[in-house]
Parts: structure tokens; sequence; C-alpha cells
């Protein structure tokens, strides 16, 4: 795939005191990493390296990190299309906001203790759509400069609202000058987010909601559902809110603006390991931003059990940067399906399912969906929503992921489906066998790319049905009976590969799952569609 321009838009860092402490960092916190792994053998958080984003961009991806004292001033001063195409670069939008620059006025003590608490509760010089034309500017100077057609933006929490602003805003306007601008779709390639609050960020309760959207302290009321009209909605100003009659919904990024299939929203599903953030917001959440609110509706997913910052952070993380090089760099989008289910599931029991994919030879889970975590998938309730007016033949996602044109890989999809019984809003333990799946099992795929350019080999199989433990096995169909050996055979529905992988019959047997119940996995070569 293309080695395009990488552009980060940190996210938000407070009233003015802590824009003051997020500029004396040369790239905004995306160079960071972590040293910590949850739970070791002895249960507390063992060492492991994970170096940072941006330093593994370069040892991975052969990206060119490049300042000489100012990336912006660098970038002016380059003469057109002579800046590598791989090249990272952090918008630093928060600068002009903040007060080391400049040398503090001579103020006597009243006011230089007054002016220390405007600092810890105001944000001035900053506004959200006047960062989102800043972005516009310097994605049009990094295209001049490098030659490049488009740009991947990478964003993480508030910034991704910034670069909403620009794809839903400020690119349907005129500049200064009366130009018009370019459409998103024009300038950006792929656009990825961590832990972005898509759908603004709610509170467990209602005077808190109200209150972000009155007082909004430091400009934290850009964060309210009903605000995000006024910077997403092209005529719509600062401060107004939706209409009645308006269908608006934050989530949702139009078509016109941009295409969704080319955007990844990266989900934090542990909260309480985010400051004191995680005591209003609550579970289903990183500790900032609920799970439901954490995406664009359509967009690529995956949950990883990180918070929204710090030691476990997303962005910080080996998850999120597997997920993002993926979605990137990958040239194959897959994804898992639950196929051939009854459309006729009566309301009780609820059924719900977990699912954890995972790569061999990488020390993280690549996205999790669990009630552990606050996010099984709903089963009986998604069958019911794409079942429509009844019938068979419902597919349900489970998991996807993208895949790197380079060598043989391993994938393991794990499932597992529960059913609960409910009894006015509680749980009905009458019968309940708490954590005790009614199916589970492991789907390992080998995956080849041809040789030929031409396309992928796969063989799969599950675990249950493999004689022996699956390392002993490659591809893992070795370890099949004879006569089930061979790869999959794929056919072609529009511009994706479908083959089709039966359930085991413990799993069929099942009410919600049927007698029809498979895993599909569909491919699509993207360097094709593009």
């Amino acid at each position: 795939m293309d080695r395009l321009p990488i552009v980060y838009v940190r996210g938000y860092a407070g009233p003015t005191a802590g824009i003051n402490e997020q500029v004396d960092d040369p790239f905004y916190g995306f160079n960071r990493g972590a040293t910590h792994v949850r739970v070791g053998g002895d249960g507390d958080p063992t060492f492991y390296q994970f170096e940072g984003p941006l330093l593994r961009l370069m040892t991975d991806e052969g990206y060119q990190l490049l300042v000489r004292g100012d990336q912006h001033q660098y970038l002016r001063g380059a003469e057109d299309a002579s800046v590598p195409p791989a090249s990272l670069w952090v918008y630093r939008f928060y600068d002009q906001a903040a007060t080391t620059f400049a040398a503090p006025p001579h103020e006597s003590l009243p006011e230089r203790l007054l002016g220390k608490l405007h600092r810890r509760v105001t944000a001035d010089g900053f506004d959200i759509e006047s960062a989102a034309a800043g972005l516009y500017d310097l994605v049009e100077l990094i295209r001049r400069k490098t030659g490049a057609p488009r740009v991947f933006l990478v964003a993480h929490s508030m910034g991704g609202l910034v670069v909403r602003c620009m794809m839903q805003k400020v690119c349907f306007q005129a500049d200064a000058e009366g130009h018009p601008r370019s459409p998103a779709k024009d300038l950006v390639a792929r656009f990825f987010t961590y832990g972005t609050p898509h759908g603004g960020i709610a509170f467990r309760l209602a005077a808190l909601d109200r209150g972000e959207q009155v007082f909004g302290p430091a400009g934290s009321d850009i964060f309210a559902p009903e605000k995000m009209y006024g910077y997403l909605e092209p005529k719509a100003r600062f401060g107004d809110l939706p209409p009645r009659s308006a269908d608006f919904d934050p989530q949702r990024l139009p078509e016109q603006a941009f295409d969704t299939d080319d955007v990844f929203c990266l989900i934090g599903t542990d909260p309480r390991d985010y400051g004191l953030s995680r005591v209003p917001v609550g579970p289903r959440s990183d500790g900032l931003v609920r799970i439901e609110r954490a995406y664009v509706r359509g967009a690529h997913r995956a949950y990883v059990y990180r918070s929204h910052s710090g030691t476990y952070g997303e962005v910080n993380s080996e998850e999120g940067y597997q997920n993002l090089r993926r979605f990137l760099f990958g040239r194959w989008q897959v994804r898992l399906d639950l196929a051939g289910l009854p459309g006729d599931l009566p309301e009780e029991p609820v059924w719900q399912a977990d699912a954890r994919l995972v790569i061999r030879g990488l020390p993280i889970v690549m996205t999790e969906q669990s009630a552990a975590h606050w996010c099984p998938v709903q089963l009986g309730d998604e069958i019911r929503r794409r079942a429509g007016s009844g019938g068979a033949g419902v597919a349900v996602p489970v998991a996807g992921t993208f895949l790197l044109d380079r060598d043989r890989l391993r994938y393991a999809l794990t499932l597992r489906v529960f059913s609960l019984r409910e009894d006015g809003g509680r749980l009905h333990l009458g019968e309940h066998l708490e954590q005790v799946p009614a199916w589970a099992d492991t789907l390992v795929v080998d995956v080849q790319p041809g040789a030929d350019d031409a396309g992928l080999t796969a063989w799969a199989a599950w675990n249950s049905a493999v004689d022996g433990p699956p390392d002993r096995f490659d591809p893992i169909t070795e370890g099949l009976p004879d006569g089930a050996r061979g790869p999959l055979e794929w056919r072609r529905e529009d511009r994706d590969l479908l083959a089709d992988v039966p359930l085991p019959a413990t799993a069929r047997a099942l009410t919600v799952l049927g007698p029809d119940a498979a895993l599909r996995l569909a491919v699509r070569d993207r360097q094709a569609a593009g």
C-alpha cells in the first residue's frame, strides 16, 4: 500500500495550565510508549517495552520524522514535492493558546494568583473551528511539499472531533480569501481515531451533562452532544443547538463528506485507569468516553482493554499500534460474521457472545468484545435487528481486521456464546451457571498471500476438531481427519470473496445459532478497490 504522509492530531489538554504542560512535549505525547503489561505470573504488572507509535512506524514502515527545529517551518521552507511522502507530522494547534512562549508580564501578587486561577479554568486562544481550519491548511501544505495525493489522519480523543469539523464543515466553506476548499475525500485517504467521543461525552448524572453544555469550563462544552451540531453542520454556528426538526446524529459522518469505509475507531473498554473522570462516567467506557459513543456509525472498529490515556492508555499501547498499522497499510480487509442464523428468535432467553481475535507472533489481543469488559456482542438483539420481517440466513459481524500483504500468518478467533434469563430487568439465577458458556471454541485460520499477487489462500479449522495442540500443524487442517485438509473455497459476491466454515454440531444445536450456522470470512482486496 502507498506510504502517504501521516498527520497526528492530539486530544483535549484542558485549561491553559494543561495546554502549557502539553506544548513542552515536542510531539504532543504521540512519541510515548509503555512498559507495563497488565498482569504477570505473580499477579503484578509485568515489564514489556513498547517503544511508541512514532518510533515503531519508523522501524516497521520506513517513515521519517522531520523536524529541523520546527516541523511547520521546515515544510514552509522546503521546495514543492521535495519532502519524502513517508513522513510523520504532528499538528501543534495548541501552541497559539500556550503562555510559555512569551515573557510573563509584571504582575502584583493578587494579579498573579488570579492569573494562575484563570489559567486553570479557561483555555483562551483555542477554539475547535480555528483548529480545524488550521488542520486543513497543514494538510494542503504537506500535500504540496511531499507531492502526495492525500494523507493519513490519526487522532486521539478530541483530535478526532477537530478532524471531523474539518471534514464536515470547514471543507464545505470558502477560505479567508473566498476560494472554495477541497472536499475531505480529496485530501484524506484514511482516518483513524483513538478513543474519540464521536457521540460526545455523557455522564451518569443529568446535572453534569447540563453543566457541560451550559458552562463548559476550559472549552469542554465541545463534548456536549447537542453542541456538536454547531461545529459539524456546515451552515450552523458554534453554540447553535440542533432544531427539533433536524435529524442530527453526531456519530453520523455524511457520505458527501467522507467514506466511512476509510474510517477506523479504536474503542477502549477499561474504565478503571483514567483519573477521577471514571467516577462520573462509570463502566461501559474507557474512563472518559462511553463505549457506545466512541465510534462513527458504519466505520471499522476494534475493542481493546485499555483506558483513555495514561500508563494503560490506548495511544501508547501496542494494541492501538497494531490496529493502526494494519488499517493504514493492510491490503486485505477481513470481516468475520456468524452467518446462516435463524431470523425468528424469541425474546427469551437473552443471548450474548464474547469474541476475541489474536495473531500469532503478537503479544496483544487485536480486538475483544466480552461481558467482562462491558461490551459483549448482543447476539439476540443483533439477529432481531437484522432479520427484519423474519426468515433465515441472518449474518451478525463478530470481528474484523486487515491483513498485511506480507508473509504467512495465523489468526485465531475465540467465540463464547451465553444465554441469560431476565425477570423484571434483573437476572434470573434459578438455573444459572455464571460464566459457563453454552458453547465455546476457537477458529484457527492460516493465511498465505498469493505468490502471483492474485489473492489469498486460507486454511481454517475449529480447534475442537484438531487432533492435538494447534502449534503442531501448519496449515491447521493437517490436524483434521483425512479428507478435510484442503484450503477454503472462495466464492465471489460483488467486491468480496466469501467462504463459510460450518460451526461445530454443539453450536448448531443452540436455538440462537441453528442448523445452518457458519463462521463466514469476507475478504476484500483494498488495492483492487482503490
